[in-house]
Parts: structure tokens; C-alpha cells; sequence
């Protein structure tokens, strides 16, 4: 027997069956599974054994987001380790069809997850943002927490690795201080810390579930900024969001500095194709 087995063995508990495992695409981080049980199916994922404190974190999230009980949030079914791998497992949610207003009531659900708000900014606990530690420290000004938790350390990293240099550390030094004049001022928002696409699932019924979070309480914008960073949400999921919960005006010529962090991460991660990017937004807004 695999290890994998032997993991989703474990997860699926004595008085169940276990039917097959079959590894599935679950993004560019962690190895997915979709294990089938005679009592339904698994979502199981593996990392590398140091990992455990990265799926612990997201369970610490989880947790969070169905206590709001603005959207559905899968089960956690098992987490731990074994031998060299850590693991989370997740009730699979996969049988479903979306419902016709499926996007709609994500951008309800979403804006009603954004009106919890803090006294300031971060959360009581870090956490990842794929595998990089994602400092939530608290701090009171929003555009100090969104260039000293956020932009200005990974910028750091992503020099020591040699994918920027210090001309570009100073360009991005510069319209970290010229935030307050970019942004709007805003009270901080519960954020699930790592929206886009491949992190919605349909919940059972045909509505909008969420999983994979690195939750925070920062400004609701750099949430709706990364979800139009690769791929757009669905048709309606904006207006519905407008609707329930509006942005101040200028949100779309905003939208590429809040996405300096994702694409932050995405080139310390994925390498130096992400840079360009990063240099176009910095310019444009130096």
C-alpha cells in the first residue's frame, strides 16, 4: 500500500471502505487527491512534511469563514502527518451544478463576508500565502500594513533572490509612500486572503463555497483587485458585489496596485516571468 493510501485510509475512517484514489490538479503548491470512500468522496492534499504549520493555518481560516456564515466552507476531515508528508483532507464537493444565479450570490456573499470588520489591521494569527509566511501582525494604518505586512518584505525576498533590483526597490519604496494619496481610506474587511477562481467551489445546492484561504483583515479592494488579476469572476458577480456593498469610484485604475502583492508572490514562487508586470505597475504609478 502507498503512502497516499495509507493517508486516505486514515482520513476516511475505520468504518469506510476505500474504493480508489486518483491524483487530481489542486494547484501549483500542495499534490490533490480525489479519494473515493463507500461513504462518499475525499478531497485530499500532501505537502512536504515541514508543511504541517501551512495546513494548520488553513484550518485556522476555515474556521473563520464558516463562523461568518456568509458562504459555504467544506469540512475538514482529517489533518496531520505521516511519515514524510503533511496532509488536509476536505469533504470533495464536486457533484453539484452551479446554480444559474451561482456568481450573483457570490458577489452577495462575498460583500457580506467583507462588512466584518476589525479595530485594525492583520489578524490574531499569521499564516501562508502558498508557501510564504504571511505576516499578520496588527497595525492600525491600512497603508502601513499593505507596504510594511505586504509589499515591502516580499520585495525584499524577491531581491535577495536576485528577481529585482535595488532601483526597483526604490520605485516601489516610492509609491508605498505615496499610498494615501492612491487609495482610499477604508475600514479593514474580513478577507479570505487568497480569492480567485480555482479557490471557489460549488457547495452542495449549486451555490458558491470557498476553500484555500489565507484570511486577514485588510482592504476589501485587494480582494476584488485579485479577481480580476488572471481570470475575471463570473457575470454578475460585480454587480451583485456593487450592489450590496459599493466601492468608491476609480476602483478599476486602483485595481493594479493592490495586485503587486499577488504578483509579488507569484515571482517569488514562479520565477521571473511575473516580473514584467511588476515593473509595468510600478511606473505607471511611481
Amino acid at each position: 500500500m502507498s503512502l497516499i493510501q495509507k493517508i486516505a485510509r486514515q482520513v476516511s475512517g475505520s468504518d469506510t471502505d476505500l474504493i480508489s484514489v486518483k491524483k487530481i490538479s489542486g494547484g501549483s503548491i500542495n499534490d490533490a487527491y480525489k479519494v473515493r470512500t463507500t461513504n462518499g468522496e475525499i478531497f485530499l492534499k500532501t505537502n512536504r512534511y515541514e508543511l504541517e504549520p501551512m495546513f494548520e493555518k488553513e484550518v485556522r481560516g476555515l474556521s473563520e469563514l464558516r463562523e461568518l456564515g456568509a458562504m459555504g466552507v467544506p469540512p475538514v476531515l482529517g489533518i496531520g502527518t505521516m511519515e514524510d508528508l503533511s496532509f488536509l483532507a476536505l469533504e470533495l464537493w464536486s457533484s453539484d451544478e452551479p446554480a444559474s444565479d451561482f456568481w450573483e450570490n457570490m458577489g452577495r456573499g462575498l460583500a457580506k463576508i467583507h462588512r466584518n470588520s476589525a479595530p485594525a489591521f492583520g489578524m490574531d494569527f499569521s499564516n501562508y500565502i502558498g508557501e510564504l509566511v504571511q505576516n499578520n501582525t496588527w497595525t492600525e494604518d491600512g497603508f502601513e500594513f499593505f507596504a510594511n505586512r505586504r509589499l515591502l518584505p516580499l520585495a525584499i525576498k524577491a531581491s535577495d533572490l536576485g528577481l529585482m533590483d535595488r532601483h526597483e526597490i526604490k520605485i516601489l519604496e516610492s509609491v508605498c509612500k505615496a499610498l494615501p494619496n492612491l487609495l482610499p481610506k477604508e475600514k479593514p474587511a474580513f478577507l479570505h486572503g487568497d480569492l480567485w477562481e480555482g479557490n471557489v467551489v460549488v457547495a452542495p445546492g449549486g451555490q458558491a463555497g470557498l476553500i484555500d484561504p489565507a484570511v486577514y483583515f485588510g482592504f476589501r479592494e485587494a480582494e476584488l483587485a485579485f479577481t480580476k488579476l488572471f481570470q475575471p469572476f463570473g457575470s454578475g458577480f460585480y454587480e451583485s458585489y456593487q450592489e450590496e456593498f459599493p466601492l468608491v469610484s476609480g476602483f478599476e485604475q486602483r485595481k493594479d496596485i493592490y495586485n503587486l502583492y499577488p504578483l509579488l508572490v507569484h515571482l517569488i514562487l514562479f520565477g521571473a516571468s511575473y516580473r514584467s508586470r511588476i515593473l509595468y505597475v510600478l511606473n505607471k504609478f511611481r
